[in-house]
């Protein structure tokens, strides 16, 4: 909807009619209106979003409001629009689901002053938001429009630019918008008529609509398209000024006939509407007229539009509401109508019939049956498709939703692995098994915890009267789920796709990751060019981080084999060569992770393994993240298994009729992949080995007086978001009350605006800050800890790296972040956690190469280790070792008889 008149409403006068100027209804004809929220008056602004929304776009001023939360309750409430301060606007497209065309960056030069240097700074770095919407605040706006756009290198504005403009006077915004065509003007409703002749001093909203419209060039009117409810194209019409300021003022259909003048759709044959709303379409040559059509129908045929009778749903709908009118007494319609319970019980059956269909043709048939007692019941209350459509529009708007689990009622109570029922209960149950099944992350992950609490790590103190066991018992990690309830859902799965291989695959695949579309566990190369469309800022920064992983890992290649002389004449060598097979398991659905792909897939090129098999869960089309495909390209993969969890750990251990055996599993996962890495290498059968044992994601920060407060929240949070089940540790070197309260500050502040709070709050809940008086004291705790990440923030961080025992990877100074080692440095994100840095390496070269070593024995070295050999194995009692040399040595000692004669 493109509109060239924004009114200003004040919710409380306009709903009572205090008012002077338009009313709520006549304000409903333009299509949408502006409102102001503020802390004070919040529930007022959702209240009238909530009365209006089916009837109005309705934009909103949120700059007033202070918190995070706020801005998302009106955004979810059905905001068509907000306007945002500069500064909220660098916070809210931190929020992915929150898309450019619903931010109004609003312009101010008062108060709150926009720092416009700053602006064209971020305007360069991101040029999106140039061709986003802007408003200039004010009754003023229009005084320094010009100068403004001229100092953001932004004059004249694009044709596809909408500028928002408040004026105060019909001749003010005439001549905007003979300046600027794309504008919209803001004006308050009591300053706007329809009638100019009931009150001279108010200003003719028809004449600023239509300033912005092209009239046809001969006859001077205006290309007019009728629509209904629905956006259903009725009938081609005429308009002029004259006639839309009629229809404006009596609510109704109101045209230009070019014979007859005035055309009042109706007044003879009784097919009279009523007026919805007025706009214009996206290049202002053609009016959009959106009507209630009442009588037979549009046309003077008396079909509901000139093009004939309705079809789909709309017919469905009008056949109902005449049958809801007219059917007989004691018919089956009439039954439908005044038996609740009979059209419940048919919307449950056909919606059963539809969860049992298979076939195209089978699915299209009982979703036609559903929507039928289902338009039925909405008939039945007065609900038409337009309030379902409406309805429908109100979610796609919100930002923020909850998980969409089924209740526990529709829960199955058995799931059926390998032909056996398994219990799995519901609800939570049925979690764990998804989970088991496939990995993803979202956003909307729930943590439990209170919203409305302030984020703060607890404290505790080494100087306390405590003893280090208090402080061990702080450190734990998070609990994991019991080992018993993962193998219980671990064991089938593996099982199942040991034994039945590809159908098992897909039949998880179909079921969690709902890719029902899937005809085949695998995708293998060469790639099609058509999966890996990646733009060219996307494929740069792969690029990049590839060449610098590449870098840093082929340097670990040894210049050539190790060879010791251990003693005169016994040489032993060391040489390296490559895993054959590996698979690498990334986790995916509604995560993306190039990283991962990246972090396993280039070691494996470097280290030069023969067959490289990735697996990855596919989205509900079945496809793959292109980011992963482009990886996968590029490493030379063979394969990539369409599936997650279990499910994919099993296939690439055992292989099946389409995806190949691999020798070591390597990869990031939940518990349950972790588990059944650990199952298959415990299996003799499956001869496959593993990198690592693995937990949640962590880091651990030692931050000095030196140290930067926002970078170290920083750093905690971006751990933190990871899952709730992370855990993040800071270990302040004798800071200060108010040095530790300027840290917790920046951790409240930045988290309270990132889109995953929720999970935040999860892992802050079991996350600590410890003050210790010496860098030595917290070096040993840091050891004890063994994090997978370890940040250094203090004065001289390189003099501690000898000290340093146990970490996963260490990020030196305050010009590292930790997210550097996560994607580009060239340093490996696939690092031991859960404590086990104390035993393991991350993935290296290493990781992706097997060590062969060999001896070599002269007569000289066999003759100058033989006895030693021999003693040890008459010890160990093995006589047959002892032997080998024996023999050997007799040999030797003939040959030297023989010689001697």
């Amino acid at each position: 909807m493109t509109i060239s008149l924004l009114i200003s409403v004040d919710p409380k006068n306009i709903q009572a009619e205090k008012v002077v100027g338009l009313n709520l209804q006549q304000v409903s004809y333009l299509g949408a209106c502006l409102i102001t929220a503020a802390p004070e008056t919040i529930e007022l602004s959702t209240d009238f979003l909530k009365q209006n929304f089916s009837r109005l776009a309705i934009y909103v001023d949120v700059r007033r409001l202070k918190t995070w939360t706020d801005v998302i309750d009106i955004l979810n409430t059905g905001a068509a629009k907000v306007f945002v301060t500069f500064e909220q606007l660098k916070v809210l497209v931190q929020e992915p689901t929150i898309t450019s065309d619903r931010l109004v960056l609003t312009i101010s030069p008062n108060n709150p002053k926009t720092d416009i240097s700053k602006l064209k700074t971020f305007l360069d770095s991101d040029r999106r938001w140039r061709t986003t919407e802007w408003a200039f605040d004010g009754d003023k706006g229009k005084d320094y429009v010009d100068d403004i756009l001229k100092e953001l290198s932004n004059y004249p504005p694009s044709s596809d630019q909408t500028i928002y403009v408040t004026v105060a006077s019909e001749a003010a915004g005439l001549e905007l918008l003979h300046k600027y065509p794309g504008d919209t003007l803001i004006v308050p409703s009591e300053q706007l008529t329809f009638d100019p002749a009931k009150d001279e001093q108010l200003i003719h909203a028809a004449q600023l609509l239509l300033s912005g419209a092209n009239a046809d060039r001969k006859t001077g009117l205006y290309a007019t398209t009728v629509v209904d409810e629905r956006g259903i194209a009725l009938g081609l019409v005429w308009s002029s000024k004259e006639s839309i300021s009629e229809a404006l003022k009596t609510g109704s259909g109101v045209y230009q006939s070019r014979k007859r003048g005035l055309w009042y759709k109706g007044a003879s044959s009784g097919d009279t509407q009523e007026l919805i709303s007025l706009s214009l379409d996206c290049d202002k040559d053609c009016i959009l007229f959106k009507v209630r059509q009442k009588g037979r129908g549009f046309c003077h045929l008396g079909t509901a539009s000139c093009w004939g009778q309705l079809g789909g749903l709309s017919r469905l709908e009008k056949t109902l509401r005449e049958r809801k009118r007219s059917a007989p007494e004691g018919s089956y319609t009439a039954r439908l109508f005044n038996d609740a319970a009979l059209v419940r019980a048919k919307i449950k059956e056909e919606a059963d019939e539809l969860c049992g269909a298979t076939s195209k043709e089978h699915i299209a048939a009982e979703t036609a049956d559903l929507l039928y007692f289902a338009l039925t019941r909405c008939i039945a209350a007065d609900v038409s498709l337009d309030d379902v459509e409406r309805s429908l529009d109100l979610k796609s708007l919100k930002v923020k939703r909850r998980k969409g689990d089924a209740k526990p009622q529709y829960v199955d109570e058995k799931l059926e692995i390998n032909g056996v029922n398994h219990e799995v209960g519901t609800g939570s149950r049925e979690e764990l098994v998804k989970e088991a099944a496939s990995i993803p992350k979202s956003p909307q992950d729930p943590s439990g915890l209170n919203g409305e609490d302030r984020i703060q790590m607890k404290r505790y103190s080494t100087s306390d009267a405590f003893s280090d066991d208090v402080l061990k018992a702080a450190l734990q990690r998070p609990s994991q789920r019991s080992n018993d309830t993962i193998m219980n859902l671990v064991n089938p799965i593996i099982d199942d796709v040991r034994t039945n291989g590809d159908s098992a695959v897909l039949k998880y695949t179909h079921r969690f990751e709902k890719a029902t579309s899937l005809k085949t566990p695998v995708l293998c190369a060469p790639f099609p060019e058509s999966l890996m469309a990646l733009s060219e800022e996307t494929k740069s920064a792969i690029d990049a981080s590839f060449r610098n992983i590449l870098s840093f890992h082929s340097a670990q290649k040894e210049g050539s084999s190790l060879v010791v002389e251990t003693m005169p004449g016994v040489k032993c060598s060391r040489f390296s060569r490559p895993i054959e097979r590996v698979g690498l398991y990334i986790p995916g659905g509604t995560a993306v992770l190039p990283s991962t792909a990246m972090m396993l897939g280039v070691p494996a090129m470097a280290a030069g393994c023969r067959k490289i098999v990735l697996a990855s869960p596919p989205r509900a089309d079945g496809s793959i993240t292109p980011e992963i495909v482009y990886i996968a390209h590029r490493v030379g993969a063979e394969s990539i298994v369409l599936a997650g969890g279990a499910q994919a750990v099993a296939a690439m251990a055992y292989g099946t009729e389409s995806i190949s055996k691999v020798d070591k599993i390597l990869g990031p996962g939940n518990q349950f992949v972790t588990a059944a890495k650990m199952l298959v290498s415990n299996d003799t059968t499956a001869s496959v080995s593993i990198d690592m044992p693995a937990g949640p994601s962590e880091v651990l920060v030692i931050a000095d007086k030196t140290a930067n407060p926002a970078f170290v929240a920083s750093d905690l949070l971006s751990q933190a978001e990871h899952g709730t089940d992370s855990q993040v540790i800071l270990i302040a070197i004798d800071l200060s009350e108010k040095e530790l309260a300027a840290i917790e500050e920046e951790l409240h502040t930045q988290a309270s605006v990132l889109p995953r709070l929720d999970i935040i709050r999860g892992a802050i809940a079991h996350s600590l800050t410890i003050s210790v008086p010496s860098l030595s004291e917290a070096v040993k705790w840091s050891n004890y800890y063994a994090p997978e990440h370890l940040i250094l923030q203090i004065a001289d961080p390189h003099s501690i790296i000898p000290s340093i025992q146990n970490a996963g990877s260490v990020f030196i100074g305050p010009w590292t972040p930790e997210s550097v080692g996560d994607y580009s440095a060239g340093v490996n994100h696939s690092l031991p956690t859960y404590g086990y840095a104390r035993q393991y390496s991350g993935v290296s070269l290493d990781s992706f190469r097997k060590f062969i070593t060999s001896s070599e024995l002269s007569e000289e070295g066999l003759q100058g280790l033989g006895v030693a050999v021999m003693q040890l194995a008459k010890v160990e009692g093995l006589e047959a070792h002892r032997r080998a040399v024996e023999i050997r040595l007799e040999k030797l000692r003939d040959e030297k008889e023989e010689e001697g004669t």
